[in-house]
């Protein structure tokens, strides 16, 4: 029988965040016009008065997570040095492309380019320098500013959370400013926060995005466009997200995401070999050198003097948009994400979802407006420019085999909507529970209720539009302690990378002498293949004496040391330091594949097992093994690395 608590919530968080939620969705049901009104001017007044703190804000953002892969800071892995990631690469980009903006693209891929070449924000509409324009200012929405926002988010959280220990929770990425009142009330708000834009995000989301499902629905069956189909449609995507909530990370989420990956691709190829094949491979190379040129100029341009509404109405409200989700995607990329370097992390999180966006968007967008430019369907700009929700349907209806492409995409709509939700659900439950691993499923199966509960009720009341834009206008404050938790990062970050070159120095074998016989011994231990009893046996009466000596002596000295069994035969001494970092010299057998060195041994190609003395301290696995060093060689790698860990607290103190 499991031992798991039934109820594992932060009390303060679940609370107070429900009691938001609630008053929220109240307000919004019994007077949404006056809440809207509330939430238009608020959002006029940011995008009038902060557009420019928005667009420096997200240059600073993406110029730091670059900074972070290509500095020294590269090779510090989100955990300990030791570990390895949770997930292969292609289920690993599957994931967190499909939690991070796969709905965005079924809905904005033929949308957006159409509507930014029918009214580009400088020039003529219709033109060829208008849907060379248009392509330019979609990749710059969707491309490595958008990631890079999702990146450092959770590029903070996963590194405090798994290299520090802390818990995995927007909190955490305030504990280089506020130390451990993470844990009081200024914590407890920011995860409230997290909640409340994660619940609200993920429901506004599903209730216009409906509309969608709805559209092809009725274009595929002829069923109506109304509330209640798109009621429906909620309960049937919330119940499908509640299973897979349930059924955890590696299964449901994980299988979902691979499956519409997959579908992706395939709907993706498939337009581009039925459609103008080789001017999309065209348009693919000359917008990215678009793209690439222009980058800098549209990460800084305002169109200060030449003022005009289109700024804040696309570029600005992207990127509001991109940061009030970033709590919600960061949160979800950093729990799936453990064990990669920084390099891998941003390399993974920045360029494979960037290029596919860029490859889709190029796809959808350049074969709509090349119908509309050389083949003179003015119906399809007109239907896009009338309706965003119809267009991706209209747009397949062009093609051949249109009412199966169109079945795929409701298909593909409605999972990644399933993925999105369940998605929420995990990261929601991470932060009202505390940051805890594996929560009760009850409360994952909550939350994905409780979300599909809210977008039906903001549906019924017409009150989805204000939860959206109160969802944009948190952006703002949260781009500033965004900005800060940055700073925090990269003062970690060089400590870190300041011990690790402590440790790099050469490692002392301690006080053995060089004698004849050394050398023998030191050549027996290099190619010995033990067992696990000949490491355990090894550890408990070797390791533990040469521990029980150091922290004997230490005790003389004042000092508080201990000696802990652990799980596994590990054996670890710890030196208390109070409020500084303590000491951690750990010793564990370790399971490695013998390697044949031998002729006898290559012949016999059977895969046999051996057993290391692995040396880890609080940053995790040193790579090396100590089995068959004498007591007085392990005393001297301890005081070795004591010795480092003492000089890395001299100069961080």
């Amino acid at each position: 029988m499991s031992n798991q608590p039934r109820i594992l919530i932060n009390k303060p968080v679940f609370f107070t965040s429900g009691a938001f939620i609630l008053g929220l969705v109240l307000f919004a049901a019994i007077a949404p016009q006056i809440l809207q009104q509330l939430f238009d001017s608020m959002q006029a007044w940011i995008f009038g008065n902060a557009s420019w703190f928005y667009m420096l804000a997200v240059a600073i953002i993406l110029i730091s997570t670059i900074y972070a892969a290509l500095s020294r800071f590269g090779d510090i892995k989100l955990g300990p040095d030791h570990s390895e990631p949770d997930f292969r690469d292609p289920t690993w980009y599957s994931m967190l492309f499909a939690a991070g903006m796969g709905i965005g693209l079924m809905f904005f891929g033929v949308a957006e380019p159409v509507m930014h070449f029918l009214e580009p924000p400088t020039g003529e509409g219709g033109t060829a320098d208008a849907a060379r324009q248009a392509m330019g200012i979609t990749f710059f929405h969707w491309g490595l500013h958008a990631w890079s926002i999702y990146a450092i988010v959770a590029l903070i959280l996963a590194y405090f959370s798994f290299r520090h220990g802390l818990p995995l929770t927007l909190r955490s990425a305030l504990y280089p400013m506020l130390g451990d009142r993470i844990y009081g009330p200024i914590g407890h708000a920011v995860d409230v926060f997290a909640i409340i834009g994660t619940v609200f995000g993920v429901a506004t989301s599903l209730g216009v995005g409906v509309a969608q499902i709805n559209t092809g629905l009725n274009y595929l069956f002829g069923i109506p466009v109304g509330v209640s189909v798109q009621v429906l449609l909620i309960i049937l995507a919330c119940g499908l997200a509640t299973i897979s909530a349930a059924s955890g990370l590696n299964k449901g989420i994980k299988i979902l995401s691979e499956l519409n990956m997959i579908l992706a691709i395939l709907l993706m190829l498939f337009v581009m070999l039925v459609g103008p094949t080789v001017f999309l491979l065209q348009t693919f190379v000359e917008n990215t050198g678009v793209y690439l040129s222009g980058m800098v100029s549209r990460t800084f341009n305002l169109y200060a003097y030449s003022p005009n509404d289109w700024i804040g109405g696309w570029t600005v409200f992207y990127w509001g948009w991109w940061i009030s989700w970033s709590p919600f995607v960061g949160v979800f990329i950093a729990r799936i994400s453990r064990g990669r370097s920084i390099r891998q992390f941003v390399g993974g999180v920045l360029l494979m979802p960037t290029g596919f966006t860029f490859m889709w968007m190029t796809v959808f967008g350049d074969t709509a407006i090349h119908l509309i430019m050389s083949e003179g369907m003015a119906d399809l700009a007109e239907t896009v420019s009338n309706d965003a929700t119809v267009a991706l349907f209209v747009f397949l209806e062009q093609l051949p085999w249109s009412a199966l492409m169109c079945t795929i995409a409701v298909a593909m709509v409605l999972v990644f909507f399933v993925t999105s939700a369940d998605s929420g659900a995990l990261v929601v439950d991470q932060l009202a529970s505390g940051g805890a691993e594996n929560p009760p499923v009850w409360q994952r199966i909550f939350w994905s209720v409780l979300m599909g509960a809210v977008a039906i009720v903001l549906l019924m009341a017409d009150g989805l539009s204000a939860l959206q834009t109160a969802t944009i206008a948190t952006a703002l404050p949260f781009s500033v302690v965004l900005l800060f938790s940055i700073w925090g990062l990269f003062k970690a970050l060089k400590l870190d990378s300041m011990k690790r070159q402590l440790r790099s120095r050469s490692l002392s074998r301690g006080s053995a002498s060089v004698s004849a016989e050394s050398w023998q011994q030191r050549l027996r231990n290099m190619v010995m293949m033990p067992r696990r009893r000949h490491v355990e046996r090894f550890i408990n009466e070797i390791v533990r004496g040469a521990m029980e000596s150091v922290s004997e002596e230490l005790h003389k000295q004042g000092y508080a040391a201990l000696i802990r069994d652990e799980e596994g035969g590990q054996i670890t001494l710890i030196v208390a330091h109070g409020e500084q970092l303590d000491f951690a010299y750990s010793v564990y057998p370790m399971e490695v594949a013998r390697p044949s060195l031998t002729p006898e041994e290559v012949e016999n190609d059977e895969e046999r097992r051996y057993y290391r003395a692995e040396v880890h301290l609080g940053e995790g696995g040193q790579d090396y093994d100590i089995m068959g060093w004498s007591r007085d060689q392990i005393i001297g790698d301890i005081l070795d690395q004591y010795e480092r860990h003492r000089h890395y607290l001299r100069l961080t103190h």
